[in-house]
């Protein structure tokens, strides 16, 4: 067995999106910042409506995929196929643009805590262009784990082997293989967790304090080295952080804001469609 350990750190950056959301992106920050097949990660967080009430207009995507996931709050998606659904707390929605969608995300809450992820997964070359689909997942879909220790963890996607039972996440069919969990640690616990070793890792805190084989986790996202397991260890507070992985694509990109291709003139020519109203081929 081979520990991974931090081979990198990106730390979040306070900004904005949509009509102004606040947020605290890590990757993604600039094209440097992506981590195959990941292209950027988000997490808002807020309980003053001023940071999130506008929430994020009408908007095209093509070429890879959305992934939200709820923490805290109310957000209704709505889409140009008449597709709508309400995320709640725990919930994930995971969208596979494809050829192209024109979506929106809207709170549906003017006051109180509004907090979750979205993370942007690439996909290869031969999928950007397939029909545009969904797998929305309520709360009580996900499978949820507790280990002997007590350690908690939420499985939105890929397989995991803890304690001699083998798990399977709630969104399947995947191009990458992802794994995505949610892990929440007391104070000074451990937890060694088996990640496939062909897939690229990481995780992300956003709760509390720890570390990987010795070293400090950051708050943000903390790039794993090659390896097939990791041991996570919680600080005095515990933790929560979020362990994601999935196959690197190794091909080139090419993005235009919401647009992720794989050479400048497939981005010109989805700009085309976009303009022509054609971007989703309907």
């Amino acid at each position: 067995m081979q520990q991974r350990h931090i081979a990198a750190t990106i730390p979040g950056i306070a900004t904005s999106d949509g009509a102004g959301v606040s947020l605290v992106r890590s990757l993604g920050q600039n094209a440097h910042s992506r981590f195959d097949p990941f292209l950027m990660l988000d997490h808002f967080s807020s309980d003053d409506p001023d940071d999130y009430i506008a929430g994020f207009p009408p908007h095209p995507h093509r070429g890879f995929e959305t992934v939200t996931y709820m923490l805290h709050g109310k957000m209704l998606h709505r889409d140009h196929m008449g597709n709508e659904g309400l995320l709640t707390s725990g919930g994930v929605q995971w969208m596979t643009a494809g050829r192209g969608v024109i979506h929106e995300e809207r709170p549906q809450q003017e006051q109180g805590l509004l907090s979750g992820f979205q993370l942007w997964v690439n996909l290869p070359g031969k999928d950007k262009m397939q029909p545009a689909r969904y797998q929305n997942l309520e709360p009580e879909q996900i499978p949820e784990i507790t280990t002997r220790q007590d350690c908690h963890i939420r499985l939105i996607a890929g397989e995991l082997t803890l304690e001699g039972e083998t798990y399977q996440g709630a969104v399947n069919g995947i191009a990458v293989n992802p794994l995505f969990a949610d892990i929440s640690l007391s104070s000074g616990q451990c937890l060694t967790i088996p990640v496939d070793e062909t897939l690229s890792a990481f995780v992300y805190l956003f709760e509390g304090s720890g570390s990987i084989a010795g070293k400090s986790l950051v708050n943000g996202a903390n790039l794993l080295s090659a390896g097939d397991n990791l041991t996570l260890e919680a600080g005095k507070n515990g933790l929560r952080v979020l362990l994601i992985a999935g196959r690197a694509i190794n091909e080139p990109i090419e993005q235009y804001g919401p647009f992720v291709m794989n050479t400048r003139q497939e981005i010109e020519q989805a700009l085309r469609d976009y303009r022509a109203g054609v971007l989703t081929g309907d």
